[in-house]
């Protein structure tokens, strides 16, 4: 049977978009796996931003390494979804991919630092990998040729501006940046225009699912070590149970709130609506991410408080109210960014306007108290109130009022 659909898929005239049982290869984990280093370092070098009181130049420089990890692994996670034929030369040129990830993440830090060079290598070796993947199925895919090679071109044109770009002088790099930001956010639109390519809208979801997963990792370490700083600087108390009920409250909340996000169904009923829910997750990832870096941050301030400056005085904190608030500010774009998500793609007849607005409340009100002496032990389980309540509203709605949440 392996050898009947491998041969029905070696012409790389796409993939069947009603293909059932359509799930993630081993090779698709084996890619995501590779950006969680990316990711982690992304968080990681926000954090010390946040710590260092730079956070304005560390979140610039975030912004625009997130999107480079969500470009590269958003693109060849659509391709995948409509040519994977898992050939050799598939599978070798993912392998590139992989190395152009690997050599992006290592440049991470540079960036930060204002240097972009390796960053740009890896990101233009992953990128022109992707072309190739674009003219190997454009030689595969009469019907569908001109939108490959529209891929390919819009790709590699992207590519000759980032290389060009580090030799423009230091006061051009961001906007420069930012217009290659819209030139690559601009290729699949004017590619796409040829015709549409035949992705698999339940593992175009999937995939999606498995990314939320890996970011929220982040939250996971920051959690555990915010445990780790409680005990480091107090020993065993009833803090250590308050962070870890906080910490982990918070990430399997927002784990609960994506997954009850319909997306397979509605994208299998109404692919015209790709382009936002694919484009609008940016927000969500990033959120999420933050978020990390966020509790990194609180971590850091369990281990030092700024005044004490730690106990070897070589530990930097950011202060209470800073980092509980990077913390609570990426839950609510998070929050925000989910709940558009879900408008978009559902066209629910529950709008959710008012829920949303007091899960917000609750995050502000948090971070207030925080400011006014609430000691942040007690202010991560508080976090989760917001989303609870999300989580509340939605399942009864789900279950009691089933035409009001249903898709249209």
């Amino acid at each position: 049977m392996f050898h009947t659909a491998h041969s029905a898929r070696s012409a790389r005239r796409g993939r069947d978009i009603d293909e059932e049982h359509r799930v993630s290869t081993p090779l698709e984990l084996l890619f995501d796996l590779v950006f969680v280093v990316a990711i982690a370092l992304a968080s990681s070098s926000l954090h010390h931003g946040i710590a260092g009181g730079h956070w304005f130049d560390a979140g610039r420089a975030f912004g625009l390494v997130f999107f480079a990890i969500w470009w590269g692994w958003m693109n060849y996670t659509w391709f995948a979804s409509a040519y994977d034929n898992d050939d050799a030369r598939f599978r070798l040129l993912t392998m590139l991919q992989m190395v152009g990830v690997v050599i992006f993440a290592t440049g991470v830090p540079l960036v930060f630092q204002g240097q972009w060079g390796p960053a740009v290598a890896g990101f233009v070796v992953m990128r022109l990998a992707l072309a190739i993947q674009w003219l190997r199925a454009a030689a595969g895919d009469p019907e569908r040729r001109t939108t490959c090679r529209r891929y390919a071109m819009g790709i590699c044109v992207a590519q000759v501006g980032w290389i060009l770009r580090l030799f423009l002088p230091a006061e051009w790099q961001w906007p420069a940046a930012l217009v290659l930001i819209l030139v690559e956010l601009s290729v699949p639109a004017w590619a796409e225009r040829a015709g549409g390519t035949p992705w698999h809208a339940h593992h175009i979801a999937e995939r999606y699912g498995l990314m939320t997963i890996i970011v929220l990792g982040e939250c996971v370490l920051g959690s555990v070590n915010a445990v780790a700083g409680v005990l480091t600087a107090e020993g065993w108390s009833w803090n250590i149970a308050l962070v870890g009920l906080g910490g982990m409250s918070l990430v399997l909340s927002l784990w609960w709130m994506y997954f009850m996000l319909p997306s397979g169904e509605a994208l299998h009923h109404h692919r015209e609506r790709a382009w936002g829910w694919g484009y609008g997750h940016f927000f969500l990832f990033a959120a999420v991410a933050v978020m990390g870096a966020g509790l990194e941050a609180v971590a850091d301030t369990l281990k030092a408080p700024p005044a004490a400056g730690g106990p070897s005085g070589d530990v930097h904190a950011a202060s209470p109210m800073l980092a509980i608030g990077a913390v609570a500010f990426g839950q609510a774009v998070f929050i925000l960014s989910l709940w558009r998500l879900w408008l978009f793609a559902t066209r629910a007849a529950a709008r959710q306007a008012g829920v949303v607005t007091l899960s917000l409340a609750l995050l502000g009100a948090v971070v207030l108290a925080v400011h006014a002496g609430l000691p942040l032990p007690w202010a991560l389980p508080l976090l989760t109130l917001g989303p609870v309540l999300l989580i509340v509203y939605n399942e009864h709605g789900r279950r009691h009022c089933t035409e009001h949440f249903s898709i249209r």
